[in-house]
């Protein structure tokens, strides 16, 4: 008997049934409707954050390194929308509920790793805006294009390192009761939850790595600006303390816009127990489809050299 219990505890663990994906728990009647917006602010994330890349990528004026960690964020928001709404609005629409253990397993992975991937972009980004107003003469010779891409493969490297574990402490788990998820997507400590074994390395690891790895992301961006301000405010003109602000205020909306809903939605998940869960449900799918879609209109409106380019590319006439 024991050995009958442990092979189907092994067949289990590493070829489960797949999980049925709920939607938004207490609104299921509202699905059609609630994925009309989710459908639209898609489409603006995939256009916003296209036209960035293309424009980055084909105009040379652009190959500065504030740009290439702009098109970094515009990578990692493409991959954090695109690996939870089509599937969201699969289940609104299609009633395809249904996903497989290595379905949720990935989808899991790109959600975590696009969030950390976010967080170590903007830590890289309050970087070069420390030192293009805090230390200009030597930013040049500081921020190399070599410089500039060890801190990509730096900022992919830790990403990676840091939620791929996620996906083994998952994958170890023997699933043997429901596997309904009453969620719109696969996230780490909802599928651990649905386990029959104890998950205490899950709860822990899911919550202090990723988290400590975003506070300490956090606190440097936090020394960053710090150091700006002081330098701003120690400017000569009100001109040139105007132009340092307006450099940093697209990417200060941008941390606002990407850390205030993350970290409510993972505070509220460790413990807000009496938070509805409809309501927790519907944020943390706000989370995955606004910032995405935000991001590059705030970097097209506040970012000169980035509108400039826009309305030259949809409106060449009138630029010339």
């Amino acid at each position: 008997m024991t050995i009958n219990m442990l092979v189907t505890l092994n067949s289990t663990n590493f070829n489960p049934d797949p999980f049925i994906l709920v939607g938004i728990p207490g609104l299921e009647q509202f699905h059609i409707w609630i994925g009309i917006p989710f459908f639209a602010v898609y489409l603006v994330a995939l256009a916003g954050n296209g036209i960035l890349l293309y424009l980055i990528t084909v105009d040379h004026s652009l190959h500065e390194p504030m740009f290439f960690f702009l098109s970094m964020l515009a990578s990692a928001d493409l991959i954090l929308s695109t690996t939870c709404v089509p599937k969201t609005l699969g289940i609104f629409w299609l009633k395809a509920q249904e996903i497989t253990f290595a379905g949720c397993l990935t989808q899991l992975f790109f959600l975590h790793f696009s969030f950390s991937l976010d967080s170590a972009i903007l830590l890289g980004m309050a970087f070069d805006r420390y030192m293009a107003i805090c230390s200009p003469l030597r930013y040049t010779s500081v921020l190399t294009p070599s410089t500039v891409v060890k801190i990509m493969v730096g900022i992919v490297g830790r990403s990676f390192s840091v939620i791929l574990p996620v996906v083994f402490l998952v994958k170890r788990l023997p699933f043997c009761g429901t596997r309904i998820i009453p969620h719109t997507y696969c996230e780490h400590i909802g599928v651990a939850r649905l386990a029959c074994a104890d998950i205490s390395i899950n709860i822990w690891y899911g919550f202090a790595v990723p988290v400590m790895t975003v506070i300490s992301d956090l606190i440097f961006i936090g020394i960053s600006y710090t150091l700006i301000l002081h330098a701003v405010f120690h400017l000569p003109s009100r001109d040139a303390r105007q132009k340092a602000l307006s450099t940093c205020g697209s990417h200060v909306s941008v941390i606002l816009i990407v850390y205030t809903p993350a970290m409510f939605s993972v505070l509220a998940h460790r413990f807000g127990h009496n938070i509805s869960h409809t309501f927790h449900i519907m944020f943390a799918n706000l989370y995955v489809a606004i910032p995405p879609a935000l991001n590059p209109i705030i970097y097209g409106v506040k970012t000169k050299q980035i509108r400039d380019k826009v309305i030259f590319l949809f409106f060449p006439k009138d630029m010339q």
